[in-house]
């Protein structure tokens, strides 16, 4: 039986691929640098093979006898003042990999984009796509980086014949969340009553992290080399969101609304520290219009070609609150 190569399966979307192969029962082969932590797969049988994206002759002999490829590395520090870094693990690190795979007769090389990539619709109706980008400049350098990535998957496809799948996935909640993703501290807060106040006018597009995951298989499975498919199971207020997980928490949710100007405010200030600091800062312009600037989308070609059936969000909510608060339990008290 060919393995299943997972490449970055110690991060919150390779983890789950990697535990649904193996629930699955396929056999799993994982790509992780020495320096990664594996706590999200330590309890799984799966076949470790070390090194990074960089290193050419480690990439060839993970994919050796592998009939798919999940690849589910991207760095992800939209905050960052310079953009190198992010071009360096999101471009130039998966041309590596793209190369290795071309060379691998692979059945399937499902590479995990951004709804990031999706164009921004001005008519009313949900984003689909087929709506190309039109909103980089206003995106900063993470995005340039994923559409770049984007773009260069597919290229390999068209002009290279590997059959790649690019998965345009929104903000993602569950149990798993080790690394404590961005936007998985936000609702760990809310969970514990920490955050007392919402963003007026913030909305984005979320997703279960089993769901997404399970979408990756399917890719593997039904999805036509050279598409792209959204998953994202809807689009959600912050308010919703916050106190979705508060009263899974059993806490008092946000009870305050700021308005949109107000954190603009605060992200031109950070704006300002940087520049003033010279240092990398988290509440930015930037961050705050990539908090809302998109427009909602549809994921029906993902149910329609791949047979995706997403459950609603409040279940994956339930669940990361119940993980969140399971590990502040371990906690040692002082």
């Amino acid at each position: 039986m060919a393995a299943k190569l997972v490449i970055g399966a110690s991060g919150f979307l390779g983890s789950h691929v990697t535990r649904q192969l193996i629930d699955r029962g396929d056999r799993v082969r994982v790509m992780v640098r020495r320096t990664s932590s594996t706590k999200a797969i330590e309890d799984l049988d799966v076949e470790y093979h070390y090194g990074d994206i960089f290193d050419d002759a480690a990439l060839r002999t993970a994919m050796d006898g592998v009939d798919d490829v999940f690849y589910c590395v991207v760095d992800t520090r939209a905050w960052l003042r310079d953009p190198t870094p992010l071009f360096r693990t999101n471009v130039d690190g998966l041309r590596h990999v793209l190369d290795a795979a071309v060379g691998a007769n692979l059945h399937r090389f499902v590479f995990t984009s951004t709804i990031g990539t999706i164009g921004i619709r001005h008519d009313g109706q949900p984003a689909t796509e087929a709506d190309a980008m039109n909103w980089a400049d206003a995106g900063g350098g993470y995005i340039k980086s994923r559409v770049a990535a984007e773009e260069l998957v597919m290229r390999y496809a068209a002009e290279r014949d590997l059959p790649a799948v690019a998965m345009c996935v929104s903000n993602t909640y569950g149990p798993g969340d080790y690394g404590r993703t961005p936007h998985g501290s936000l609702l760990a807060a809310a969970a514990v009553g920490k955050m007392p106040v919402y963003v007026k006018g913030i909305a984005n597009e979320v997703v279960g992290i089993e769901d997404a995951a399970a979408a990756m298989l399917l890719a593997a499975e039904k999805g036509r080399p050279g598409e792209r498919y959204i998953i994202s199971e809807r689009f959600m207020t912050a308010r919703e969101l916050y106190t979705t997980a508060a009263e899974y928490g059993g806490v008092r949710p946000p009870r305050f609304g700021i308005p949109l100007a107000a954190a603009y405010a605060a992200g031109y200030l950070g704006d300002a520290a940087a520049a003033l600091l010279r240092r990398d800062m988290l509440l930015t312009s930037l961050s705050v219009r990539l908090l809302h600037i998109m427009s909602p989308l549809d994921h029906s070609k993902a149910v329609r070609e791949l047979g995706w059936q997403p459950k609603p969000i409040h279940e994956s909510i339930r669940k990361a609150v119940e993980f969140y608060q399971a590990r502040l339990a371990k906690q040692p008290t002082r």
